[in-house]
């Protein structure tokens, strides 16, 4: 069987082929991407973009652009384990290498979430949602919403 951190980045991986698939193939990577989800057991989903994968903690993928990329992927990683305390350190490492990563304010503030912190969290979720205001995975998500009414 494999260890949690290898299938995570099998699923990482096999979501970037699809849409590698999907842009040879014609098909949208929306279309490939609700495919790969199915069968996964919907253990992500992919925006309409084809981008950012959501995971079941609601934690997002970082941009393959970001050089803050890797530290933040391995705060999902941790998140998803519910190791949050390591989670949040990777988050902050991620914001510290890229400091306009919407996605890893919106994850420190789930981190921050998980662990009782909730004052700071919104101010982290506000931030994300100010650096991405047309991300709808960051402004539409239940926790900005709440947030905006806190």
């Amino acid at each position: 069987m494999c260890q949690p951190n290898r299938l995570v980045e099998v699923v990482i991986t096999g979501l970037c082929l699809t849409i590698l698939i999907a842009c040879d193939s014609g098909s949208s990577p929306k279309d490939l991407a609700d495919e790969t989800s199915a069968s996964q057991g919907n253990s992500s989903i992919m925006s309409k973009e084809g981008v950012a994968p959501v995971t079941e903690a609601g934690l997002l993928v970082a941009p393959a652009t970001s050089l803050g990329r890797r530290t933040n992927d391995e705060g999902v990683q941790h998140g998803q384990q519910g190791h949050w305390d390591t989670a949040e350190q990777s988050f902050r490492k991620a914001i510290e290498t890229d400091d306009n990563l919407a996605e890893a304010y919106f994850n420190l503030g789930i981190a921050l979430d998980k662990q009782g912190k909730h004052e700071e969290a919104v101010k982290l979720y506000k931030k994300a949602a100010s650096l991405a205001p047309t991300n709808k995975l960051i402004t539409e998500s239940e926790v900005v919403k709440k947030s905006k009414h806190g």
